[in-house]
């Protein structure tokens, strides 16, 4: 397993290297990838003090991706659906449809697992 630990500065460098970790893998698995580990990424720096350890794996056909930040943050189990006019609002709702399971654990905070097709 990988570990990254990123603030709003090393969110680039996060992602570059999870696509070097892709690499090889389907376009559309790559694209949505990056998608769930930016929207992870952003809503625990946010709310979870600024810095994120970042971890992902690949374990078979799948990946497995887990965030946590400086504080404890655990995001809503059930993402709550916002206007489509909102400016914000929507990450968990879209990680939600990428990925095949997301939950919370103590240790890693938030996971998701994503199939790789």
């Amino acid at each position: 397993m990988k570990a990254i630990v990123a603030d709003y500065k090393g969110l680039g460098a996060a992602l570059e290297d999870l696509c070097a970790f892709l690499e090889g893998l389907p376009e559309a698995v790559v694209f949505d990838s990056k998608l769930v580990a930016m929207e992870l990424l952003s809503n625990v720096l946010q709310h979870g003090g600024g810095r994120a350890t970042f971890s992902y794996v690949r374990e078979g056909n799948e990946i497995k991706m887990s965030v946590r930040g400086e504080r404890d943050f655990r995001p809503p189990e059930h993402p709550i659906l916002v206007p489509q006019s909102a400016e914000r609002g929507r990450g968990l709702y879209i990680v939600d449809r990428l990925v095949s399971r997301r939950f919370y654990s103590p240790e890693e905070g938030t996971v998701v697992i994503l199939k790789v097709e």
